[in-house]
């Protein structure tokens, strides 16, 4: 069996065809003299007026001929198709076009993710969404870092406590390396959720409260740290030196699961330590 590679003009012209022949008349409150039809689904005019574009625009999409739809064009034809989130970013990917995130950002965890948490244990975990708000965390974690619990909501970030906690500016050995890569990763959130106010508002806190965060703000540095390692200095136990990983749920791709793993033997036996305090 021969594969080939995939003809983005043809799927996409095949694809809207399917989508728009599964639908069901009914679902959309047509009137009933549009309901003796001899194809299955809504017509092409229908589409076309569901999702503000012309009929001939449609109409060529689905013969194939080499239109490239804007994003603007791909989410109108997303909401009139009522594709589900995995198709619309199919979708999006035959257009060549890059979506937007069209949920709001998690501000409380996936229960499935909450459970997960708790499960790594001894492990250090914890879950994030795209701006560094801490959602869900096991009792390593906040052993290691901070007692989340004794927060407020609005100061269970990761970004504002290492900025504004007096107890966290010594905590991290390598501190402006680690400053300057979470401003890398958050400098590419706000660019993929531009319309993310507690985002913005969070950045803007920073900038004017923090000369360090306005500085390497400025420097436009991009970085999605996905992996690395973290020096720690911790009061008790003294320095922790850990490998992290963090990792994008399928099913929920603006939480982000965040695992610590000791680096040597002393991290560890440091790590134990404090499991048992």
């Amino acid at each position: 069996m021969t594969t080939r590679t995939v003809d983005t003009t043809q799927e996409l012209a095949a694809f809207l065809r399917t989508r728009r022949e599964r639908l069901d008349p009914h679902d959309f409150g047509l009137p009933s003299r549009r309901q003796a039809r001899r194809t299955p689904g809504l017509r092409r005019e229908e589409v076309a007026e569901l999702a503000g574009v012309s009929i001939d625009y449609v109409v060529r999409l689905e013969q194939g001929r080499g239109l490239r739809p804007s994003a603007n064009v791909v989410e109108a034809l997303s909401r009139a198709l009522r594709l589900t989130p995995d198709e619309r970013a199919y979708l999006f990917n035959l257009a060549r076009q890059r979506p937007r995130n069209a949920d709001k950002p998690a501000t409380a965890p996936a229960p499935p993710l909450a459970r997960l948490v708790a499960d790594l244990s001894p492990l250090p975990a914890m879950l994030m969404n795209h701006r560094y708000d801490i959602l869900a965390w096991n009792g390593e974690m906040a052993r290691l870092l901070l007692d989340f619990d004794t927060l407020p909501p609005q100061q269970r970030n990761a970004m504002w406590l290492c900025l504004m906690r007096p107890e966290m500016r010594e905590f991290y050995v390598d501190r402006e390396r680690v400053v300057q890569e979470g401003i890398a990763h958050l400098r590419a959130a706000w660019a993929a959720h531009p319309d993310d106010q507690a985002l913005t508002d969070l950045i803007a806190e920073c900038a004017v409260r923090d000369k360090e965060f306005a500085r390497l703000w400025a420097e436009r540095d991009i970085k999605v740290n996905g992996r690395g390692r973290k020096a720690m200095r911790h009061p008790d136990v003294g320095v922790i030196a850990v490998h992290f990983e963090v990792l994008t749920p399928l099913q929920d791709p603006d939480q982000q699961l965040v695992i610590y793993r000791a680096v040597d033997d002393e991290s560890q036996s440091a790590l134990d330590r404090l499991r048992t305090r």
